[in-house]
């Protein structure tokens, strides 16, 4: 996938949350935000997995499922939903993670737990394709 169609994806991703955050606020579990946020992206004919398995590979064996991100749109990227009072550093370090495991090369970590949801926004990329 080209960094053309990976940024497409990612404003309407971006475009989603804020529409979701405008309609129901900061104070909601997470779940509550993901299956909104779910909806919304579908509704822009984008596909959507909800809690995919990340497998892990360490040499050569097979670790099995490590972990469930919370969704992945259009098979490339990767958003980790957060309704959290204080952003620990820690949740961008584990979602690049995510994006070395996957060799995926865009994430969005998400907290919707913030009045403007611009300040619960953060992009990450990983060996993103050259324009």
């Amino acid at each position: 996938m080209n960094a053309q169609e990976l940024n497409k994806i990612g404003a309407a991703i971006v475009d989603a949350a804020i529409a979701v955050h405008r309609a129901l606020g900061p104070g909601l579990l997470e779940s509550a935000y993901k299956f909104c946020l779910a909806m919304e992206l579908e509704e822009r004919g984008l596909r959507v997995q909800l809690d995919v398995p990340l497998l892990l590979t360490y040499h050569k064996r097979s670790a099995g499922k490590v972990y469930e991100m919370d969704m992945v749109v259009n098979e490339h990227v990767v958003v980790e939903l957060k309704a959290v009072e204080f952003m620990n550093p820690l949740y961008a370090a584990q979602t690049l993670t995510y994006l070395r495991i996957r060799q995926s090369p865009l994430a969005y970590l998400i907290n919707f737990n913030v009045m403007r949801l611009k300040d619960g926004l953060k992009r990450i990329v990983h060996n993103f394709p050259d324009r």
